[in-house]
């Protein structure tokens, strides 16, 4: 019986969750933006497009930290979290057309710091 009741309280709590009732857990928690691995290299460069429309992208330029590696998808990451950082930390600041992916652990590297 404790078993269902702790399982029903977990379920209880995903759906208020996922139901958008996690405002103020969210912004309590430090959340990244990335591209989803299983996104196309049209929709990255659609992602960094836009994104960069929007928000300074400047540590992506050759020579700057977060240029290296320079592959299509860590730009994109670096991109849409920009973006994520300063427009909100809202899941719709991160959805990309759904090839985005919030994250709870900070994807930065060496000297390229995730905001």
């Amino acid at each position: 019986m404790a078993k269902a009741v702790a399982a029903l309280s977990l379920l209880l709590l995903v759906l208020y969750i996922s139901s958008g009732g996690d405002s103020a857990m969210a912004n309590e928690q430090k959340t990244w933006c990335v591209a989803k691995p299983s996104s196309d290299h049209a929709t990255l460069l659609a992602n960094i497009n836009y994104a960069c429309t929007h928000v300074d992208c400047q540590i992506l330029q050759k020579g700057c930290p977060c240029f290296s590696p320079d592959s299509l998808i860590n730009h994109a990451s670096i991109a849409m979290n920009l973006y994520y950082q300063c427009k909100g930390r809202n899941q719709w600041n991160c959805d990309f057309r759904n090839s985005g992916l919030i994250v709870v652990t900070d994807p930065s590297y060496s000297d390229c710091i995730y905001a």
